[in-house]
């Protein structure tokens, strides 16, 4: 049998022949061309899937790119606004500082509630599962138009504050950072507990035992062993919620009233109002570099499949 295929001998019997040379010669022909059939199929499936992708995502990038550099005229113009536009290089800092801000709190009331669902067991974690999922169910504008009418100066928390003598006329509560921080705050908390979850699911509580078994107290044992496990955790969660707020538009727009102005906010004025293509192109380019480098950053500390429930 050398070769790649059998050969049959010359002088067989045609029954010889039909029952074994002809399976042994022909078999592997057609095994090999149904193959070549199977890997052709695959790749009439795949090259207009490659071809959607870049019709549908990667030349808006790139129009986006060339935008950037050649809109009103070809060069920098537009990426120079950034050291020399005062108004842009406030908007940015608000930018940031509110998303720092939302991404603190967050991530704060994420391990909480995370670290309660892991010593839950049965139906109380089930439940508390379920109540973390439906939030993202819920639309983003119904939660900025619920903030509006619970902050409002006639709203339920300002008319409960005024009755119980906690403060003497409403609090200005929205159309500023505060109001801003609380709907977003409210819409991030649980892309913290996700990450944060998956990653305190993963601890062997036997550590915890043989800590406290050595004379650690629940304290000690905590801040020495189970915080500093959590730690790619809190990375993974931090990444997430901080990029997610930086391309924030309703709620910012809703609760800021236009006094607290973010980048996405400003790209839709430049692009709907005053029509400058290129700085509106500059400033996107300006998220998307920043969301892929901390996407990197977050996969060097955790796998980003298993952050949405994906399992290996």
């Amino acid at each position: 049998m050398g070769g790649k295929y059998w050969k049959c001998p010359r002088k067989v019997s045609r029954s010889h022949w039909l029952t074994t040379c002809k399976s042994r010669t022909i078999g592997p022909i057609i095994f090999n061309w149904k193959t070549s059939n199977a890997s052709n199929a695959y790749w009439l499936l795949v090259v207009p899937l490659f071809g959607l992708i870049i019709a549908l995502y990667a030349w808006p990038v790139i129009n986006i790119l060339w935008l950037g550099v050649s809109d009103p005229e070809l060069g920098i113009q537009n990426y120079k606004l950034l050291f020399t536009k005062s108004s842009l290089v406030k908007i940015l800092w608000t930018t940031i500082r509110v998303c720092l801000i939302t991404t603190l709190c967050s991530v704060v009331i994420g391990y909480l509630i995370a670290y309660a669902m892991v010593h839950l067991v049965g139906r109380e974690r089930n439940w508390m599962l379920t109540l973390v999922l439906i939030s993202f169910w819920v639309s983003v504008l119904v939660r900025a138009f619920s903030w509006l009418t619970l902050l409002g100066r006639n709203g339920l928390v300002n008319a409960a504050l005024v009755g119980s003598g906690l403060a003497e006329e409403p609090i200005s509560m929205i159309r500023n950072e505060f109001g801003v921080l609380i709907g977003m705050v409210h819409y991030m908390v649980p892309y913290a507990v996700l990450p944060l979850l998956a990653n305190m699911q993963g601890i062997d509580h036997r550590v915890m035992d043989a800590s406290r078994s050595l004379g650690a107290g629940p304290l000690l044992t905590f801040v020495r062993i189970y915080l500093p496990l959590t730690k790619p955790g809190v990375i993974a969660a931090s990444l997430l919620v901080f990029i997610i707020s930086l391309g924030f538009y309703v709620t910012p727009a809703l609760l800021g009233g236009g006094r607290v102005l973010m980048v996405a906010e400003y790209v839709s004025v430049q692009i709907l109002i005053t029509v400058q293509w290129g700085v509106a192109a500059m400033l996107a380019t300006l998220l998307l570099s920043g969301v892929l480098a901390l996407l990197y950053i977050m996969s060097r500390f955790m796998n980003i499949g298993e952050v949405f429930g994906a399992r290996a």
